[in-house]
């Protein structure tokens, strides 16, 4: 057994944080097989915030202390339930905001100027003389934003510049907005041209982009979800795009995932990423650097930098 402290990465696509932690401590990977040898030892997880932690895997670690997210948003976690068995939660907030909102207009960009349908037809020989769609300026488009913490301000901002008008909904007013706040989300589906959720994701907001949110939006509307998937109702959103009752929808997030391709396969006028929308070398290096201060924090039995409020 290592004299190193035991840590616990729980997530395969989470491996290459191995080489990082390796020098400083004992890693094991929870996707080799559960960790019955060590887990008298394992004091620190490694983990992605917005996959389901078992709480039965938690019980059978009497050492642990720590449960290290490597990202920013942690709604896969019971932070409650954590802090009630002595557990310190920490995450990697404020360092993918301006990454995440850039995305979203990017997949505004991509749907309302047809940008990638574009891409698909001329690949498949469907551009022609007669062909060429004509698509509405941004300019004086109405953006709803659907939460306005970092992210949803980012955007505003970024959709401001092209000359979009923003409004805005959550459940809670801002004095210092700079933007009008609808008086409900419904309202803001039925006023705007676009709609664009940035919530952070918790059990209140669940489903919370529902039939009636998609219904006022509109068959002229377009949905981009850059929060959780588990916001938006996706059984009735596909049956939407599909019926035609929505417009259109850009989402980097989704319910499952992976999400199976078949799932997208004949749902039309939409614009997909996998989850990518923070994910850039500058953010990833940034996260790794708070991940390993409040590892370090941990083990030296100091404040931990970025806990989990």
């Amino acid at each position: 057994m290592s004299d190193k402290p035991a840590v616990l990465i729980m997530q395969r696509h989470l491996a290459p944080l191995s080489g990082f932690l390796e020098s400083r401590y004992a890693v094991h990977r929870f996707w080799e097989g559960p960790p019955v040898e060590v887990a008298q030892a394992v004091r620190a997880l490694v983990v992605a915030g917005e996959f389901p932690l078992d709480k039965r895997l938690i019980e059978e670690l009497p050492q642990l202390g720590l449960i290290a997210c490597f990202t920013s948003g942690y709604d896969g976690i019971d932070v409650a339930w954590a802090r009630g068995r002595g557990l310190e939660v920490t995450h990697a907030p404020g360092v993918n905001h301006e990454d995440v909102a850039d995305h979203a207009l990017g997949l505004i960009l991509g749907a309302r100027r047809e940008i990638v349908s574009g891409d698909r037809a001329l690949r498949a020989g469907g551009w022609t003389p007669e062909s060429k769609t004509i698509t509405r300026s941004m300019k004086g488009q109405k953006l709803g934003v659907v939460g306005l913490g970092m992210i949803g301000k980012a955007l505003a901002v970024r959709a401001e510049t092209l000359g979009m008008q923003i409004a805005w909904w959550g459940p809670n007013p801002k004095p210092d907005a700079a933007w009008p706040r609808a008086a409900s989300l419904v309202e803001l589906a039925r006023d705007s041209d676009v709609l664009a959720v940035c919530v952070k994701a918790d059990e209140e907001n669940r489903g919370q982009i529902s039939r009636e949110v998609i219904e006022a939006l509109g068959p002229a509307g377009l949905l981009v979800n850059v929060s959780r998937g588990q916001v938006v109702d996706e059984d009735v959103l596909i049956a939407a795009l599909k019926d035609g009752r929505l417009g259109g929808a850009a989402l980097d997030v989704f319910v499952e995932e992976p999400t199976p391709a078949a799932r997208w396969a004949d749902v039309p006028n939409t614009v997909l990423t996998p989850h990518t929308a923070g994910a850039t070398t500058e953010s990833v290096q940034a996260m790794l650097m708070l991940l390993m201060q409040n590892l370090e924090a941990f083990f030296a039995e100091q404040p931990v930098k970025t806990p989990v409020r």
